[in-house]
């Protein structure tokens, strides 16, 4: 276990990076923060240049692989770092200096337990992307087939374990003070980002990913999931097909090309609505540097690494949610609210719906380039602390990509309403699967599915009472109170006095 002393020191030097980077007026100047971390934030300010404009994104790059991830996942949280402070961590990217080949070559050889030249025509030595936990080479193998290799860098295991350990002790030290940190429960926040890292950290269970993915995709054909060769991937390497396509990010090449924007920008949401209401799996870093625009004017998408998935029920109130905001219809949005249990039951199901409405009512039938979402982001969170909502850690990652994809989408095209275009899929989707003939049809599947196991109720109803054996039974004893007597010397003397009682008894019976 860690000493508290080693998690200070850590706290105290990555805090050292940030207040040079600005990145700790913010803690300093909340009046939610406790004084403890103010203090400890103003000691590691203490003679420091700090500039007059946080650059939380380079602070973290600064501190190094962990860190960084930790950033994208704060990026969901503007209630907890500001929404300035989010969308400026929207910037991290994962981009950092490459290994050096040698480095790389070693670990796919320990990885594979072979020389890569046995599976590889050609591996080119210069990366085309290198990421806080893997970077990628662009490889030809030995049947000919381009592909892109991802290896994981080595060590990064260690070292993210090291500052996940301090992360969850700062984390607890914060929810202990109790306040408006506590609500936000920080210590689930760094569990779910841990959890998070885990999965990215075995490369094979990313593939297995994309797999699950591109099948639950079939619906969807503009939006592309290449292959994996299985052949070619272990927890530490993942080979994949070449993507030839064009970011979405470069913007003019995608101009010069010919590309139809406004179409790859609703692609996009309806490919994200899929994932996320219809099959609850979907792709959680949707960022433009992962999204390619294919020749044939499909959407192709890379780096399986982060998946979230949202159970059916979980779901059906997320597409109700969504609709009634499309609708306007706040009173159900509060009702589901309530049946989710997002808000407590102590509140007032029509006062809820009424600060829904002054967040909602403002921003529908506008583009997004006319919505403030920082104005819409302060009023949700004014609405979370006003009704005592505690954070949702299993639709972190859903919002998280929600930011991503409206961003995405708004870079393509800047007069894109999000509302009008999810409104089709929600509305197909809540018809199909709340419509009369749905729960019709979920009624007979749960009624078979407990027919079907009726036998094996009645088998354990057998084993629980079994039929008579072949002794007599048991006469009924009658009910006895238990008085428990002190210890020491009383004890002894209940026991000898048992004993004597039983021994009498047996030579009654038998005398």
């Amino acid at each position: 276990m860690t000493a508290p002393a080693v998690h200070l020191w850590r706290l105290l030097k990555w805090g050292r990076i940030l207040a040079r980077h600005g990145a700790l007026r913010g803690i300093e100047r909340d009046p939610n923060t406790p004084a403890p971390v103010r203090r400890l934030a103003r000691i590691a300010r203490f003679g420091a240049r700090v500039p007059k404009v946080p650059a939380y994104a380079d602070a973290l790059q600064a501190i190094g692989p962990a860190a960084i991830k930790l950033g994208q996942t704060l990026a969901t949280r503007p209630d907890i770092v500001g929404d300035v402070a989010a969308h400026d961590l929207l910037r991290l990217q994962d981009a950092l200096p490459p290994v050096p080949y040698e480095t790389i070559h070693a670990a796919m050889t320990r990885a594979f337990g072979r020389d890569p030249a046995e599976l590889f025509q050609s591996i080119d030595p210069v990366p085309v992307g290198a990421a806080s936990i893997a970077q990628v080479h662009r490889a030809v193998t030995t049947d000919g087939r381009q592909v892109a290799v991802k290896v994981l860098r080595p060590g990064v295991e260690e070292e993210f374990a090291r500052a996940i350990d301090t992360y969850q002790w700062a984390a607890a030290q914060i929810e202990a003070m109790g306040g408006e940190l506590s609500r936000l429960r920080p210590r689930l926040v760094i569990e779910t980002f841990k959890r998070w890292t885990l999965r990215e950290l075995d490369l094979r269970r990313e593939a297995a990913s994309a797999s699950e993915l591109a099948e639950a995709m079939t619906a969807e054909p503009d939006f592309f999931i290449p292959a994996i060769d299985w052949q070619r991937t272990t927890t530490k390497v993942l080979t994949i097909a070449w993507i030839d396509g064009i970011k979405l990010s470069n913007r003019d090449a995608l101009i010069a090309a010919g590309h139809d924007r406004k179409k790859l920008a609703d692609t996009l949401v309806h490919a994200f609505l899929r994932q996320a209401i219809a099959e609850g799996f979907f792709h959680a870093d949707m960022h433009q540097g992962n999204l390619f625009a294919l020749p044939d004017g499909k959407i192709a998408a890379i780096d399986f690494g982060i998946m979230g998935r949202i159970d059916r029920r979980a779901r059906v109130w997320l597409a109700e949610i969504l609709y009634g905001l499309i609708t306007g219809n706040y009173k159900r949005v509060a009702e589901i609210h309530f049946e989710a249990g997002y808000v407590p039951a102590h509140h007032n199901v029509a006062e809820f719906a009424t600060a829904l409405r002054a967040v909602g009512e403002p921003m529908r039938g506008l583009a997004v380039k006319d919505m403030s979402i920082g104005m819409m982001l302060d009023g949700l969170f004014n609405i979370t602390r006003d009704f005592d909502m505690q954070t949702q850690p299993h639709l972190l990652l859903l919002q998280k990509t929600m930011v991503m994809v409206e961003g995405v989408a708004t870079s393509l095209d800047p007069d894109i309403n999000l509302w009008d275009s999810a409104a089709p899929f929600v509305r197909e989707w809540i018809r199909t699967e709340l419509g009369p003939e749905a729960a019709v049809a979920d009624r007979i599947i749960t009624d078979l599915r407990t027919l079907a196991r009726l036998p094996d109720l009645i088998r354990n109803i057998e084993l629980r009472y079994p039929g008579p054996g072949g002794a007599p039974p048991t006469p009924p004893l009658r009910e006895i109170e238990v008085v428990k007597i002190g210890g020491g010397w009383r004890y002894v003397a209940v026991a000898i006095l048992s004993a004597a009682v039983s021994a009498a008894a047996v030579w009654v019976i038998v005398g």
